[in-house]
Formats: structure tokens, C-alpha cells, sequence
């Protein structure tokens, strides 16, 4: 079962850069994904694991709603590894096509993107995460 917290609900959004192009994430309405927009701008460098972008952000967050099983498209924060993970297919804990979790992850929104795009991805050194500009 995939348990998302609450959805979002207002205009809050982050943008997270890698390998120069921009990836608009809309968060969930969670004290997970309010307190990594409090403190934005972060950056590190990235790993794969699967079909899975992971990198640290040295930050502590408070943890939401634990699980492992996410959606493709989830952007989630894994608190032993004080890391944001982007999934957009399957993994290697994956028994299905979904993306499953090395670990529990706390999902705080959804990237705007195809699977596709993130694939094709070259370096993932210096992701970073900035406040995304909302018109009002």
C-alpha cells in the first residue's frame, strides 16, 4: 500500500537541477516537505541505484509516513541516508515493475518528468534544490 500524506494542495514547488537541465517538483502538503523548502537551497552529488536518483543533502528532516513501495515519479527523503531520492522505474529491491525502496522513505512530491528524461541523464554531481518561482 502506498501511503503519499497529504497531497498538495497549495502552489509550493521546488526545482531540482542536475546535469543542467531543470525538473519542477510539485511537494505534498507534509512537515516533511515544508521544513526541505524552509531550508532550500541544498546541493550534492548523485548515485543511481536502478532506476532510482539518489543524493545526500546533509540535512535532518522530521520523517512522514514511512514505506517502501513508491509510485514512479515520487520524490521522496530518506532519512538514514539524510538523501532525496527521485524514482522513475524500477529498482533492485523492485518484485514488481514499481519502484521499491532500499529502505523506508518519507514521499514529499512528485517530479514533473518522464522516466525517459531522468535515464538519459549524464553527470549527477552538484544536484541542487532551490525554491521553485510560483506566479501569483
Amino acid at each position: 500500500m502506498t501511503t503519499r500524506g497529504e497531497q498538495g494542495t497549495g502552489r509550493e514547488g521546488i526545482t531540482i537541477r542536475i546535469d543542467g537541465r531543470h525538473f519542477a517538483v510539485q511537494l505534498n502538503d507534509t512537515r516533511t516537505a515544508r521544513e526541505l523548502a524552509n531550508r532550500l537551497p541544498v546541493s550534492g552529488d548523485g548515485s543511481r541505484w536502478g532506476d532510482e536518483i539518489y543524493f545526500g543533502i546533509g540535512l535532518i528532516l522530521p520523517p512522514g509516513p514511512p514505506q517502501e513501495q513508491v509510485e514512479i515519479g515520487d520524490v521522496a527523503y530518506w532519512e538514514p541516508g539524510k538523501a532525496i531520492c527521485i524514482f522513475y522505474g524500477p529498482t533492485p529491491a523492485s518484485v514488481t515493475t514499481k519502484p521499491q525502496a532500499a529502505s523506508a522513505v518519507t514521499v514529499i512530491g512528485r517530479i514533473r518528468a518522464e522516466p525517459a528524461d531522468l535515464r538519459r541523464l549524464g553527470s549527477l554531481r552538484g544536484i541542487e534544490i532551490r525554491r521553485e518561482e510560483v506566479p501569483r
